[in-house]
Order: structure tokens, then C-alpha cells, then sequence
């Protein structure tokens, strides 16, 4: 007979007795709501995306913590160091440093111990980067060239207009795809200068809604504004639209990467080119200025950059 009874201590088989030590196993459900008590206190302070990624970053590593049977919070120095150690397994070094300063984050802002920038910790950082190194996967630039064909193969539909709408105001912009996105109808206006601009009300190195005003061409605003009477409406300038037509009340940011690629592959381009993605606007503009004699300085108040490291980190691969 095959039969089989287990109890938390002992497994029976016939005539055969096991004695197997039994721990019960952590499980991060209860930790994951105070993550979210946490996060609570964060709201309004961060942009949701930020959050949304803290929260991620945390339950990560609870479960790691889980897995391990360590316990999460207080987080220890040594347990730190050993998740960087795991993490160098599996991720990329950006990845790795971005969590690794999200969770300080999170343990600091809710008074936690807080072991990111203990030696343990820094010496695993360090150890991680000569093991994998820290090169970085460049999104592929979207330059004028590239742009021109994108533009001239969309069609006069809704959709092939809302298209040349997307590529003219992400390229002139210099946006990131949340940016883009945030952009509405009254946003656009006249610069100092009476030319055609746009004003940026938040991004994500001015979370407190400071502004800036960024110039477009006379050839962008007139789009805008033949979009706008298409559309008959105010609100976000780049609309989802389904498959019957039908506008939606604005687009995702997830999606521009999909457009992006959905264009660059109607091109019928060699396959051997790197997919677009949604900081492709931010590249190819910034390497078009360069190519066109801009100093860095002027190249990093039209991207919004803070640091000319962060900059030069979009064009280091693509100077020749």
C-alpha cells in the first residue's frame, strides 16, 4: 500500500519512519501591508511612479528576506550586502544601484535603521561593479534623419496625424514619456520671444511644479493646433484612439515605446537596427544638437538635465 501521512514533524511510510526538522517558512503578506502603511505617509511627497517603484523595490526584497529566513526590517548591514550579492547574479549594476538607494530611501523616510551606506554595503557595490561592470544598455537615438522618414511614412489619418503629433513634440521637447503624456492643449503658448512654445509644468527634476517654458517650431504648433480642431476638445494632447476611431481621454506612457517601435517597423529598416523606446527622443536630439555645435550647457537646459555626467552618460556611446 502506498499510502502516505505526514504530520509537521514526521513523514510515515511503511515500516519506515523519517525524522525531518520542520521550520515553518516566512512569507512577506503581513510586511507587505506595512510597506503600504509606509508608502501611505509618501503620498503626495513623491510622484506615483516613484512610489509605485519603491513599493516594487521593497517586496522584492522582503521576499528575498523571506526565502532566506531573515527578517527585512531591521535591515542589518550584512543582510544588505548579501541581497547585493544576489542581485549580481541576476541583474544589471543600474538596477542593482537604483534599488539599493530605494530602499535607504524607504528605511530612512520611515525611521528605520537605515544600512545602505554602511562599509559592508559599499564594498558590495564595489564588488558587484568588477564582477558584471557598469555599462549601460543605451536607448537607440532617434536623430533628425530617422525622424523625417518616421514622420513622411504616417498616413493623414487620426491615427497617422496623433503619430506625427507624438514624433514632432517628443523630439522638439526632449520629454520623457510621463512628460509627454502630461502635456495638454493649454499648456501651449507664446515664448518671451512671441514664438511658438509649450510650458512644462512638473517633471521628474522639478517635482514641485517650478515650470519652464520650452520652444517648438512654427511647424509643430500648427500640427498641434490642426490636432486640436480634429479633436474638438481641451485636455491631454496625445490621445489613445481604438480600433474603431474612437479617441481616449489621453495615452499611457508605457505605450509610446510600443508606437515607437510599431513606426520604426512599418519602415521596413534592416533588422539588424536596435529598437526605439521612449528616452530615443532625448538621445537623437541631444546628439543633433551636439553634431550642430550647442555647448553641453545649453544641451542640458533642453533635456532638463542637472548634472553634465547625467548628459554626457545619453551621448558617450553614440559620439564618434
Amino acid at each position: 500500500r502506498e499510502a502516505l501521512i505526514c504530520s509537521a514533524e514526521i513523514i510515515y511510510y511503511p515500516f519506515v519512519e523519517y525524522n525531518i526538522p520542520f521550520k515553518a517558512p516566512k512569507f512577506p503578506f503581513r510586511e507587505n501591508n506595512m510597506i503600504d502603511d509606509i508608502l501611505a505617509k509618501f503620498d503626495g511627497a513623491f510622484a506615483k511612479n516613484t512610489i509605485r517603484a519603491y513599493r516594487s523595490d521593497f517586496i522584492q526584497f522582503q521576499t528575498w528576506c523571506s526565502h532566506n529566513n531573515i527578517d527585512s526590517i531591521p535591515a542589518t548591514a550584512d543582510t544588505m550586502a548579501q541581497y547585493v550579492d544576489y542581485l549580481a547574479t541576476i541583474r544589471k549594476s543600474a538596477t542593482i544601484r537604483r534599488r539599493i538607494n530605494s530602499l535607504g530611501t524607504v528605511l530612512k523616510l520611515s525611521k528605520h535603521y537605515d544600512p545602505t551606506k554602511q562599509p559592508e554595503v559599499i564594498l558590495a557595490i564595489k564588488r558587484m561593479h568588477r564582477k558584471i561592470g557598469r555599462a549601460q544598455q543605451q536607448a537607440t537615438p532617434l536623430t533628425k534623419p530617422l525622424l523625417n522618414q518616421l514622420i513622411s511614412n504616417c498616413d493623414n489619418s487620426v491615427r497617422g496625424l496623433r503619430n506625427k503629433v507624438l514624433l514632432r513634440l517628443g523630439y522638439e521637447t526632449m520629454r520623457r514619456r510621463s512628460e509627454l503624456c502630461a502635456f495638454k492643449f493649454e499648456d501651449i503658448c507664446k515664448g518671451a520671444n512671441g514664438k511658438p512654445a509649450i510650458r512644462l509644468n512638473f517633471s521628474k527634476t522639478d517635482q514641485f511644479g517650478t515650470g519652464k517654458i520650452l520652444p517648438i517650431s512654427q511647424e509643430l504648433f500648427d500640427l498641434l493646433e490642426k490636432w486640436r480642431s480634429m479633436i474638438s476638445d481641451e485636455g491631454y494632447i496625445l490621445r489613445s484612439i481604438n480600433r474603431h476611431g474612437h479617441f481616449g481621454n489621453n495615452l499611457h506612457p508605457a505605450s509610446i515605446s510600443t508606437l515607437l517601435k510599431a513606426l520604426q517597423k512599418d519602415l521596413k529598416m534592416d533588422s539588424d537596427e536596435q529598437p526605439l523606446s521612449g528616452h530615443s527622443f532625448r538621445v537623437g536630439a541631444a546628439l543633433d544638437l551636439l553634431e550642430q555645435g550647442e555647448p553641453l550647457e545649453r544641451i542640458m537646459l533642453r533635456g532638463g538635465w542637472q548634472t553634465d555626467s547625467t548628459a554626457m552618460s545619453y551621448l558617450r556611446n553614440w559620439i564618434v
